[in-house]
């Protein structure tokens, strides 16, 4: 018993606990933050993977368009309902069934 109250008296040990307390619950820089940070440097890992494959497929895209008179063609048909001189374009909307 005696020797449980030297070691809870001893300065050393309760300047180490008053530290370790200090640094894990009320600094700037606490646990709670570094998760927050880590859960946020996550979500902007996946953001940069996605644009980063995004940004792949439009210059493949892109490269393609230039390279690629039929792939103009197909886009152009598509996108801006473009069509040559003896030919009529239908455009069909499918409604939302009920």
């Amino acid at each position: 018993m005696e020797r449980l109250l030297s070691v809870i008296r001893n300065k050393y040990i309760i300047a180490g606990a008053a530290f370790t307390i200090w640094m894990l619950f009320f600094d700037r820089n606490d646990v709670a933050t570094q998760y927050g940070y880590y859960s946020q440097l996550k979500e902007l890992k996946a953001e940069k993977k996605f644009y980063t494959v995004e940004i792949e497929k439009i210059t493949k895209s892109l490269h393609d368009l230039d390279s690629d008179p039929q792939a103009l063609q197909r886009v152009a048909r598509e996108k801006y309902k473009m069509k040559k001189e003896n030919e009529d374009v239908f455009v069909i909307i499918e409604e939302e069934g009920e």
